[in-house]
């Protein structure tokens, strides 16, 4: 079940408490004959995805249309044949309605919004499948209150790389908050404004590169359920956008989400998707990182050549990319990336070698702070399983000084799974460094 963020909406914009919404809901069947004694607690069943039987959806509409003074449908409560589902086949309008909803529920702290979980099997694999096939969009524009214009595409260009580096800096936790709050405040009226096809084609683009950050805080803060919501969020806009390179890049992000979830086929079939379908308007950068993550893929499902292959292809792509010909959502594909995604895999595949050596070209190699924590982080693991403890001890300190200030739950993760290495040696500076990483994981986030 996937939470009802329509319903709650409207449930905020009528001013009525779940307790309320149940008391006249119970009011309203009276009228019909219906003996109903539904309270609260059916509430919030309803926000959470269950679908309230026999002809209470049809009182609900009821209920809040009066309230509202106007109608209200069952696809305004979420409740209609495609439910509160963000399909990429929803009509754009539609999906324009939903997405926002969800933005509000999420600026608002909802617990049945923060608390979902990831879907998994058909509900995951659809919005890849009708991303990557028609129907395309072939009119986009709409005519809203607000005139749309240049002017705010490019401050919404500007606003994605402003959360980015602050996503970079500060973590997604404390980032998260705020780009939810843009969302709703400042892309949301734009999204139901006035504009053309080829300036909303633009909007819808600068909207999406947004959205997708506000998954990556959202996967960074461990609401994964939230962030898989905005990953195929960003994946209708960019069809809608038509830039299938925008589209490959927030497949991407789906690939990094489905490897931490230990979905690894999956994985590797939404990363053979995007090169699939992006064709040339996939970029060397986006190509090199999808490669090096079907790497670390196959080596989890131990299929070493297929392991390997993707790693010559990753590597042969990153030795394509031309600084200042990449598009900026594809600016995390730094020098250095590709070296510690193939340390991984080697890492997975055994090879320990190969894979320090990565790895310590990766850390050679220089990179904002946040990328380095997760470089050090993997040296710290090979130098550990290669019995070099004090070398550890040295890269634990520094990696854990660098993570200082960041508010991340995968950095974090990282930092846990770092100091139960170090403790497991015997070397007193292994454990030094596992109590600094103590002192930093008792900082409540």
């Amino acid at each position: 079940m996937q939470p009802n963020t329509l319903l709650d909406a409207l449930l905020d914009e009528a001013g009525i408490s779940r307790a309320g919404l149940a008391a006249h809901v119970n009011r309203a069947g009276r009228a019909r004959g219906l003996a109903l004694r539904y309270e609260h607690t059916a509430v919030a069943r309803w926000l959470k995805g269950q679908r309230p039987r026999g002809q209470v959806p049809d009182l609900i509409c009821e209920v809040l249309g009066v309230r509202l003074h106007r109608a209200v449908t069952l696809d305004d409560i979420g409740l209609g044949v495609g439910g509160d589902a963000v399909g990429q086949s929803s009509p754009l309008s539609g999906f324009v309605e939903r997405a926002t909803a969800l933005w509000r529920s999420d600026e608002q702290q909802r617990p049945h919004i923060l608390g979902a979980q990831a879907v998994t099997g058909t509900p995951a694999v659809m919005p890849v499948w009708e991303w990557e096939n028609p129907p395309e969009d072939s009119d986009v524009s709409r005519d809203g209150r607000t005139r749309v214009s240049m002017a705010d595409i490019t401050m919404l260009g500007a606003a994605r790389a402003h959360y980015e580096q602050m996503y970079r800096k500060a973590g997604g936790v404390a980032t998260r908050v705020r780009i939810v709050g843009f969302l709703n405040a400042e892309a949301a009226p734009l999204l139901r404004g006035a504009y053309s096809d080829g300036l909303g084609r633009e909007l819808h683009r600068a909207t999406g590169g947004l959205v997708a950050v506000a998954g990556i805080c959202a996967y960074d803060s461990d609401a994964h359920g939230l962030a898989q919501r905005y990953f195929h969020q960003a994946l209708r806009l960019a069809k809608a956008s038509g830039d299938r390179g925008l589209g490959a890049y927030v497949i991407a992000l789906l690939v990094n989400q489905s490897l931490f979830m230990g979905e690894y086929r999956q994985a590797v079939a939404f990363a053979e998707a995007a090169l699939r379908s992006a064709g040339r308007q996939i970029t060397p950068a986006l190509a090199a990182d999808l490669s090096a993550m079907q790497a670390k893929a196959y080596a989890h499902l131990d299929d070493g050549a297929a392991a390997l292959a993707c790693i010559r292809r990753a590597e042969a792509e990153a030795e394509r990319i031309r600084p200042g010909h990449e598009p900026a959502e594809t600016g995390y594909v730094q020098p250095g990336l590709v070296d510690v995604q193939v340390a991984e895999a080697l890492l997975s595949l055994g090879d320990l070698p190969a894979a320090a050596e990565h790895a310590r070209a990766a850390v050679d190699t220089p990179a904002h702070d946040r990328g380095r924590v997760h470089r050090l982080a993997m040296l710290c693991q090979i130098e550990l399983r290669q019995g070099e403890a004090d070398a550890a001890a040295r890269t634990a300190v520094e990696m854990t000084e660098r993570a200082r200030g960041m508010e991340s739950r995968r950095l974090r993760d990282r930092l846990r799974l770092v100091r139960e290495y170090l403790l497991a040696t015997d070397c007193g500076d292994a454990r030094q460094a596992a109590e600094l990483i103590d002192g930093a994981l008792r900082v409540p986030l």
